[in-house]
C-alpha cells in the first residue's frame, strides 16, 4: 500500500462517516414514524425509502444528477442561494452515499424502535415527560443496540457504494474518487495487483463492520 492508497482509504472513510452523520437525523425520524405511527400514505413512504435498494444504483445516480445539477431544482437553489455546487464535488459523494445507505439504517432503526416496550414510554409520559423527552431519554436509549447496528450497516454500505457516486460525483482522483471507484479504475487500466490490494482493504472493512452490525442487532436492549 502506497501513501496515495492510504490517502484514498482515509478519504473514503471520511466521506462514509460524513454521509452516515447526515442520514442519521432524518433516518431516526423516519424509522420512529414507521414503527410507531399509522397515517395515510405510509405505504408510499415505505416504498420511496426502499427504492435505493431496488433501483439500479446508476439509475439512482441519474435521478440525483437531474435534481442536483445547476438546472435541477435542488441544484439551482443551492447554487443561487449559497453558491454551492454538488455535481462532481465531494458534496456529491456525500449525497450519493447518504441516499444509498439510508434504507439500511431506517430498516434497522425501525425494528429497534418496534422492539421497545411502549410501557416504558407511557410511564415516562405519565410522569410529565414531553414526547420529545420520551423519545430521547427512553426510546433511543432502549433501542441503542439496534440503532448502532444500523449505523454500522449504513457506514459499511457507504464504503462500498459505486453506481450512484460515479454518476453524481464522477471518478476524479484526489477529489471524488472512493475506494470502490479506484478498484474499478485499476481493473479498467489492467493494474490487477493494485486492484486486489484495494480489494483486500475493502473486504476487511466490510467484514468487520457487517459482523459488528449483526452482533449488535441480535442483542436487543428492551424487555417486553
Amino acid at each position: 500500500m502506497t501513501p496515495e492508497d492510504w490517502h484514498l482509504v482515509g478519504f473514503t472513510l471520511g466521506m462514509a462517516a460524513l454521509s452516515t452523520a447526515v442520514l442519521i437525523p432524518p433516518g431516526l425520524g423516519l424509522a420512529w414514524l414507521l414503527a410507531r405511527r399509522n397515517w395515510p400514505g405510509k405505504t408510499w413512504v415505505e416504498t420511496v425509502v426502499a427504492l435505493p435498494l431496488i433501483l439500479p444504483p446508476v439509475a439512482t445516480g441519474l435521478i440525483l444528477l437531474k435534481l442536483f445539477s445547476r438546472r435541477g431544482w435542488l441544484g439551482a437553489f443551492l447554487w443561487e442561494t449559497f453558491g454551492l455546487s454538488v455535481v462532481f464535488t465531494w458534496r456529491g459523494v456525500i449525497v450519493a452515499l447518504a441516499l444509498m445507505s439510508l434504507p439500511l439504517f431506517v430498516r434497522s432503526a425501525r425494528v429497534a424502535f418496534a422492539g421497545v416496550s411502549r410501557r416504558h414510554e407511557q410511564i415516562a409520559a405519565s410522569l410529565g415527560a414531553t414526547p420529545t423527552r420520551v423519545f430521547w431519554t427512553v426510546s433511543v436509549p432502549l433501542a441503542r443496540r439496534g440503532l448502532l447496528a444500523g449505523v454500522l450497516l449504513a457506514f459499511a454500505r457507504a464504503l462500498g457504494e459505486f453506481g450512484a457516486t460515479v454518476v453524481l460525483a464522477g471518478n476524479i482522483p484526489d477529489r471524488t474518487q472512493t475506494l470502490s471507484l479506484a478498484i474499478y479504475q485499476s481493473v479498467q487500466m489492467g493494474d490487477d495487483d493494485h486492484a486486489f490490494r484495494l480489494l483486500i482493504v475493502s473486504l476487511m472493512l466490510a467484514f468487520v463492520l457487517a459482523g459488528a452490525s449483526e452482533w449488535l442487532s441480535r442483542r436487543p436492549d428492551s424487555r417486553p
